[in-house]
């Protein structure tokens, strides 16, 4: 492995890493990110880079122009928090109570912000446009940034997750789909409550609710093709106030997770039927819902191989990792490549003795010397696929 110290000088990456611990200190949710944005917006003021504020909300969007008729490559940081009272004892852990970046978004950003000053002291043969948005953990900022004309003249797009499946200094990287569809639902039950000790009065909504949990898993079991990556969880339950009696109402909360649209549409018809056949053979009345969530990330051929070849260069084919089967997490990266090609990759980041603490855990933190490495990888895509493209 090349020495990830020497892929940029000491003094940027102690730049970067104060950036990535100033916002991890003071994380904010979705669409509320005003303090985020105000240090983002000093930060691009300061390099000398100008941009506009406000955009979706609480999004920037800065822009690097050398010659308007050349290329131009967009970048994406993510920069929203969770809401999770963080557990890490680190010396910059969150000060905002209940809310923590336990996704890496806090690196994103710095990430994103490190290539900006790297392509600002030395300006590509082309243009650059860094989006910072807001509330990919919630409804998903891409949407309105994309309504609000941030990919207008864009040619190609790159983005990056940071992961702990891989050590710093490794860049994996997916063909075709990458994440998967993020279905949301919600299953109502409604029944007939009643005392503990006369069932037979009764339809008992924790039964159903039960039932329902069981039932659901028997679809990803029977129904579907196993060669195709299917998750269905239910997250969350509620239902009755007392031990001694039978409860008349159940929620359930869950999500589906599938890579393939024929797929995803044969379960939510699957649970549909289920929930209306148990309505039907218990007496109840049970309302099933779907929220569709975002939709696969795709990434781009074209851009791939410049993903690929340029971390290849940069870190060496040993360890640019191909990585052989899509996440099941979701990412709303996707609604940006429906509009131009791009490119999603993934930041290796496991700090030793972490390994096997996930991401939206309370205790997640991860190696800072990903920064090194994902902030001279951004910008030496964005060289490299500006020339590319020059030529076309």
């Amino acid at each position: 492995m090349k020495k990830v110290n020497k892929i940029v000088s000491e003094e940027l990456f102690e730049w970067i890493r104060d950036i990535r611990r100033t916002i991890h200190q003071w994380p904010e949710l979705g669409f509320k990110e005003e303090k985020t944005a105000e240090f983002i917006s000093r930060t691009l003021k300061k390099l000398g880079i100008k941009h506009k504020t406000g955009i979706a909300q609480t999004g920037i969007v800065g822009k690097l122009i050398t010659d308007e008729k050349a290329p131009t490559i967009a970048l994406r940081a993510d920069i929203d928090a969770l809401p999770i009272t963080e557990e890490t004892g680190l010396p910059f852990a969150s000060q905002n109570p209940g809310i923590m970046h336990a996704c890496g978004h806090d690196g994103h950003t710095a990430i994103v912000l490190g290539a900006a000053r790297l392509l600002k002291e030395d300006p590509p043969e082309g243009n650059v446009v860094f989006i910072f948005q807001p509330a990919e953990e919630t409804d998903g900022g891409a949407k309105p940034m994309i309504e609000e004309g941030v990919l207008e003249g864009v040619d190609m797009i790159f983005g990056g997750h940071i992961e702990r499946d891989n050590y710093a200094g490794m860049i994996g990287i997916k063909s075709g789909v990458h994440t998967a569809f993020t279905d949301a639902f919600e299953i109502k039950v409604i029944g007939k409550g009643g005392h503990a000790a006369r069932p037979h009065e009764t339809v008992d909504a924790v039964l159903l609710a039960s039932q329902i949990v069981i039932n659901l898993q028997t679809i990803i079991s029977r129904d579907i093709d196993p060669v195709h990556p299917a998750v269905l969880t239910v997250g969350y339950i509620r239902s009755g106030t007392v031990y001694n009696a039978i409860a008349d109402r159940a929620v359930l909360r869950g999500t589906i997770r599938t890579t393939d649209e024929t797929v995803r549409e044969l379960i939510i018809d699957k649970t549909r039927k289920m929930c209306a056949s148990l309505a039907i053979l218990h007496d109840a009345e049970i309302k099933f819902n779907n929220k569709p969530g975002y939709p696969p990330i795709i990434n781009d051929e074209v851009s791939l191989e410049y993903a690929k070849y340029v971390a290849e260069k940069l870190i060496g084919k040993g360890n640019t990792v191909s990585l052989p089967h899509p996440s099941l997490g979701g990412e709303d990266f996707a609604y940006y490549l429906m509009k131009v090609p791009g490119c999603f990759v993934r930041f290796g980041a496991a700090k030793d003795g972490h390994e096997k603490i996930a991401s939206h855990s309370p205790k997640f933190d991860f190696d800072e010397d990903v920064l090194r490495v994902g902030a001279a990888y951004l910008s030496e895509l964005v060289r490299y696929s500006i020339k590319k493209l020059r030529k076309q």
